[in-house]
């Protein structure tokens, strides 16, 4: 928990990922308690709600709204959707879609009027915790173990190749 430990996590729909985080986290000995207790979580799912009321507000719904590319996303993969939401947060929370000028208060985006709008609040710096070469190691080491157990498919071990 320590890598997340004062973060804000972004997830597309918290509730469905969080009820199986704090399960697993009840699992543990002591109990860790809920994930909220030790990060902040933000659902783009509800952020989209609020943006585009009506309409559909998938991930790839989402993507098509703002243009972000999700041609590789064939199937669910955990690595390639947290790259895709990635990117569609930056764009849902103030990525210029057009030079504005003159006071005027909105940009189209995706063929849609919308209200260029700051983030409320202050937010502390984002903090990079990196790892460790041993930690390193141990990863690119569990990363061959599913490529091999696969039999090739492990999309994480391949990225990493190059």
């Amino acid at each position: 928990l320590a890598f997340v430990d004062g973060a804000e996590v972004v997830i597309h729909n918290a509730p469905f990922d969080i009820g199986f985080i704090n399960h697993e986290l009840g699992l543990l000995e002591p109990p860790r308690g809920p994930i909220e207790r030790h990060c902040t979580v933000l659902d783009t799912l509800a952020m989209a709600r609020e943006l585009h009321p009506g309409q559909r507000n998938s991930l790839d719904a989402l993507c098509k709204r703002y243009e972000v590319d999700n041609s590789a996303r064939d199937l669910h993969g955990a690595l390639l959707d947290a790259r895709i939401l990635a990117q569609v947060y930056l764009a849902m929370t103030g990525g210029q879609a057009s030079l504005v000028l003159g006071g005027e208060e909105t940009a189209t985006q995706g063929g849609q009027a919308r209200a260029n709008r700051r983030l409320e609040g202050e937010r502390p710096p984002l903090r990079v915790i990196r790892p460790s070469e041993e930690e390193l190691a141990a990863h690119r080491e569990r990363l061959a173990a599913i490529d091999e157990a696969s039999g090739g498919n492990c999309r994480w071990w391949r990225e990493e190749q190059g």
